[in-house]
């Protein structure tokens, strides 16, 4: 098969993309679409055009057409294959199917005709191949990107409250008739440390809902006095997003509903796309929060592709009472997780005590912040780390469909899995007919998804089933599917056991909160 060209144009005959996969002008391409409408005979279904030279291969999409320019030696069913996951791609990447549309995503679109076609040939790929292909997302990327943005946000409420700080020690000295500059020194601890200077490298964790800020040296020296400001024609960097958020302030100040720009897409996405279940925990004084988050990617026919678990305990303190404490951890961990402390914190008394505590007792942990002091990571090919399997089994049947059978089972049964969420893509504009599910279902037909929802799955729930028929549809159309879930239970068997004093070992009280949830659970 040697493709030549393929396009995207309307029914009356204007091309809108096209993308060319061999050596030919600009001039022959351009006649080769221009003929095309005048090819089409009005009152007949047709799938293929020829002419003395080319073939034309064509698929109608409400008022536009997925256009294929091969040569008349290729293979008519190859075209038509082809021609049905070119046209599996563009809902991918458009919202609706007009004009407007394919223009604004005209060079996605190029970029996954790409990936079908190489030098006018085939490859052998599949829509989520084409997905991946195309994003090339790094979850190194998106790491630093929450980071970079929780460290941003943590600096401006620093520079805020500094800067009140700094007005109000000048009011007191023009009421005390002091006058002249005050000091620049501020209070004495953490808060005059770099935001997240010294966090964990390539923390994988990052994308916390509170910032995380890194433990810092009580005996670090107060910075200089505060130097004068600068001249008010100075040029001031990111003076724009200062105006713009005094602006937006003012609009909420007078009630109007301001609706916040959402965050770029490289940060949200998957953890960063995806919420994290929200918590409901009382928080005391000494309040830890243990979070686990998962990437899991199964092969269709079986076999486990990728296992990663990452996990990490933060600290929040909120009385300076409570500042010097060591925490004690159960560890019923059989599966080797990696464990790795913070810089600060005393390894050997972690090792030897399971106790979480810093280098120098006589210093204090931060307070009123999120502090990260432990972090886990577990890697494996073993398939039976994986929590939740799910078994999904298409068959045509001899309507030219095929009939599904989507089965899970709960293999770790100390989990109890809430919200979960098995979301199967089906062909376009299709609609299918349950037979039998256990749980709900709903299905999306502007993105083309069936979504299976099941509030619960326990020991006591950890089977169950759902069957379903789709007209004109191959197996491969219901690949990959995509597990969102959520548990209170840790994956990593890990939990606090108690909190004491440094001083005497007396017992504290504390809160803990523990979120166990998906970050990419896929069948591909």
């Amino acid at each position: 098969m040697v493709l030549i060209a393929a396009a995207v144009c309307t029914k009356a005959g204007k091309t809108i993309v096209s993308r060319q996969f061999v050596e030919m002008t600009k001039a022959r391409i351009e006649g080769l679409l221009a003929a095309f409408p005048k090819l089409m005979t009005s009152g007949k279904q047709h799938t293929f055009v020829e002419t003395d030279s080319v073939r034309y291969v064509y698929q109608p999409m409400e008022k536009l057409y997925m256009l294929l320019i091969t040569t008349k030696a290729s293979n008519i069913l190859e075209d038509l294959e082809t021609l049905r996951l070119f046209s599996k791609v563009i809902p991918e990447y458009c919202r609706s199917l007009e004009e407007k549309e394919i223009i604004e995503n005209a060079f996605d679109l190029i970029f996954a005709f790409d990936e079908i076609v190489a030098l006018g040939y085939r490859e052998s790929v599949n829509l989520a191949q084409i997905k991946t292909f195309v994003e090339m997302d790094s979850h190194e990327e998106k790491v630093y990107q929450a980071v970079r943005q929780t460290q941003e946000r943590e600096a401006k409420q620093k520079m805020r409250e500094r800067a009140k700080e700094l007005q109000r020690q000048r009011m007191e000295q023009k009421k005390s008739g002091l006058g002249g500059r005050s000091g620049g020194s501020g209070p004495e601890g953490f808060g005059n440390r770099p935001i997240g200077g010294g966090s964990f490298p390539n923390d994988s964790i990052s994308s916390s809902s509170t910032p995380l800020v890194t433990i810092g040296e009580l005996s670090k020296p107060a910075p200089a006095a505060a130097k004068p400001s600068a001249p008010r024609n100075a040029l001031k960097l990111g003076g724009k997003s200062r105006d713009a958020d005094t602006f937006v302030d003012q609009l909420k100040n007078e009630g109007e509903k301001v609706v916040s720009t959402p965050l770029p897409a490289a940060a949200a996405s998957s953890a960063v796309a995806k919420a994290k279940p929200a918590s409901d925990v009382v928080m005391d004084d000494v309040h830890l929060r243990m979070e686990d988050k998962v990437v899991i990617r199964v092969g269709r026919d079986g076999g486990l592709q990728t296992f990663e678990l990452s996990g990490l305990l933060s600290l929040r303190i909120s009385n300076e009472k409570y500042g010097r404490i060591k925490v004690h951890l159960d560890n019923a961990d059989q599966r080797g997780i990696q464990l790795q402390t913070h810089p600060n914190v005393d390894k050997e008394l972690f090792r030897s005590a399971n106790q979480i505590g810093l280098k120098n007792p006589a210093k204090p942990f931060p307070l009123n912040t999120d502090v990260g002091v432990l972090k886990w990571r577990y890697q494996t090919q073993d398939e039976s780390a994986v929590p939740l399997t799910i078994n999904c089994w298409p068959s045509e049947n001899a309507e030219g469909g095929c009939d599904v059978n989507i089965e899970y089972e709960l293999e770790h049964t100390r989990l109890e899995l809430q919200d979960v969420c098995i979301t199967i893509p089906l062909p376009m504009g299709i609609t299918p007919s349950i037979a039998e599910c256990d749980g709900e279902y709903n299905h999306d037909s502007r993105k083309n998804l069936l979504q299976w929802t099941l509030p619960v799955i326990d020991a006591s729930s950890k089977q169950g089933s759902m069957e379903f028929s789709v007209p004109n549809s191959i197996p491969g159309d219901f690949f990959p599917l995509d597990v969102t879930f959520s548990s209170k239970i840790p994956y990593a068997e890990l939990a606090p056991a108690k909190v004491v004093l440094v001083d005497g070992d007396v017992d504290v009280k504390f809160s803990a909160e523990t979120v166990f949830y998906t970050d990419k659970f896929e069948i591909v």
